[in-house]
C-alpha cells in the first residue's frame, strides 16, 4: 500500500531566512530535529541516541523551502519544509510535507507537533 502525503502548518514570528537557517543548517537542525546532525555534501546524517539515519537534500531555494528524502525512502517521498509570508498578519509560516502509512498520518503528524514545538522554543514561536 502506497504512504499517504499530508502536510502540517505552522505559525513563527521570525523571519524567513531565520527559520530557513534552522531548517537545512546541521548546527541549526540540532537544536530541535536530531540529537546530532552532520553533512557530507548533500547527505544529512541524523543521530537520535546512537541511531543514525540518512537523508539526502534533493532540492532547496533559500529561503523558500528545502526537500529531503530518507534514503531508504521511494523515490516520490520526501519531506519538504516550505516558507510564506503571511500577508494578513506578517507572520512566517511554515509548511511541512511528509509521508506516511495510511494508519500512521496522525502519529507523524503528532511527531512534527513535537518536533516544532522545540523548534519554536528556539526561534519563537
Amino acid at each position: 500500500m502506497p504512504k499517504k502525503k499530508f502536510q502540517v502548518e505552522f505559525v513563527f514570528k521570525a523571519s524567513p531566512n531565520i527559520l530557513y537557517g534552522f531548517l537545512v543548517s546541521p548546527t541549526g537542525m540540532a537544536q530541535w530535529f536530531a540529537d546530532s546532525v552532520d553533512t557530507d555534501g548533500n547527505i544529512y546524517i541524523f543521530n537520535w541516541s546512537g541511531t543514525e539515519d540518512r537523508a539526502v537534500l534533493i532540492e532547496s531555494h533559500e529561503p523558500d523551502y528545502a526537500r529531503f528524502r530518507w534514503e531508504w525512502a521511494g523515490e516520490d517521498e520526501y519531506f519538504e519544509f516550505r516558507i510564506t509570508k503571511s500577508e494578513v498578519a506578517s507572520d512566517t509560516v511554515l509548511y511541512i510535507t511528509d509521508f506516511a502509512e495510511p494508519n500512521e498520518v496522525e502519529d507523524q503528524k503528532r511527531l512534527w507537533e513535537n518536533q516544532i514545538g522545540e523548534l519554536m522554543a528556539r526561534v519563537g514561536g
